[in-house]
């Protein structure tokens, strides 16, 4: 159960209101708590029914204050929000019935086994005997647990037990599934056991709101994403969309032990620069031809008497949206797109 008396009292009416015919919507909406942390700031989005929508950030970003926000467990400090075209506040108990959530901790008994904890789970919907015995069943096989479904949860592994708690936010078939950072701390087979768990859910027809910190998860998931950075967002739409308005090939250059800013000014005035981006040990440079671009770079750098590393030119990918978007990149990730890597 959370502890609502550590945060600051709910704001002031919003006069904004939400779209009830969204899945999710959210207008102007923040959290602030009693230390003064500006968690989420001045929140808008609005969520389709039947997408998969993803919300990028990293860690400390605002995503899972959001989501306890948008599931009833965090009152906004100001501003509004709907799910399921009810306001999270006025009809919080509702909210809760036409949901599934999936946070970041999984909450399961050690000694109970698959069948018993989605059975119990029906329970609590009301749901009950030969009803909840092939509700379970049914989830079971959804997820690829059927044949561990008598084991006690203790000895499942972090996918498996990932599983099951995917299929127990679904026992009452929710219009919006909400899923925090869902593979976290998951081996790379176990990640693309619970992608296509989403997509069977998705294909359902449930509404999921995801949040990750993974790019290449928001890339193959998510038919629209938003990417949050210190509460606010600052980049949203499907993610070819967020690629192509970046408009130029990303030409990665590795100038260790170099004065970066002698290389940036080096490098101003290049054709078909868009913009530089600074970076520990080098230089992101956002160009029009990347590949035609090189030799120019390489004969500027050592006009300047300034030593090359790898130079590579890739086209744009979410790290790059993040990067432009936030001036930095997304801690822990590397591209995933083709790279042309040149050794000067």
């Amino acid at each position: 159960m959370l502890d609502t008396t550590d945060y600051m009292p709910e704001g002031t009416t919003p006069t904004t209101e939400p779209s009830p015919n969204a899945a999710i919507a959210a207008r102007a909406l923040r959290r602030t708590f009693k230390d003064g942390i500006e968690a989420v700031r001045d929140i808008d989005l609005t969520v389709a029914a039947g997408e998969v929508f993803g919300f990028l950030g990293p860690n400390g970003a605002g995503k899972t204050t959001t989501v306890r926000m948008f599931c009833t467990l965090l009152p906004p400090t100001a501003g509004s929000a709907t799910v399921a075209g009810l306001d999270v506040v006025k009809h919080g108990a509702e909210v809760r019935r036409r949901i599934g959530v999936a946070l970041q901790e999984i909450g399961l008994d050690p000694v109970q086994t698959g069948r018993e904890l989605l059975e119990l789970q029906c329970g609590l919907y009301r749901i009950a005997g030969q009803r909840a015995r092939d509700r379970a069943n049914e989830l079971l096989e959804l997820v690829g647990l059927t044949d561990a479904a008598d084991r006690r949860t203790k000895t499942y592994s972090g996918g498996m037990k990932r599983r099951l708690d995917l299929a127990s936010a679904l026992v009452h078939s929710p219009d919006v599934l909400f899923l925090d950072e869902p593979t976290t701390g998951l081996d790379p087979a176990s990640r693309l056991t619970i992608w296509d768990e989403v997509r069977k859910i998705n294909a359902g027809g449930a509404t999921v709101f995801l949040t990750t910190q993974y790019l290449e998860e928001a890339d193959q998931l998510c038919d629209r994403l938003a990417i949050i950075d210190n509460g606010r967002i600052v980049a949203e739409g499907t993610p070819e969309q967020l690629k192509a308005e970046m408009g130029h090939d990303v030409v990665s250059v590795s100038v260790e032990d170099a004065d970066l800013a002698a290389t940036e000014t080096a490098l101003s005035g290049l054709p078909g620069l868009e913009r530089v981006v600074v970076e520990a040990g080098g230089l992101a440079l956002y160009v029009e031809d990347g590949s035609g671009s090189i030799a120019e770079i390489v004969r500027r750098l050592e006009r300047e008497q300034i030593p090359v590393g790898a130079i590579s030119v890739a086209r744009p990918s979410l790290d790059d949206v993040f990067l432009k978007a936030t001036g930095r990149r997304l801690e822990g990730e590397e591209s995933t797109q083709p790279t042309t890597e040149v050794n000067s």
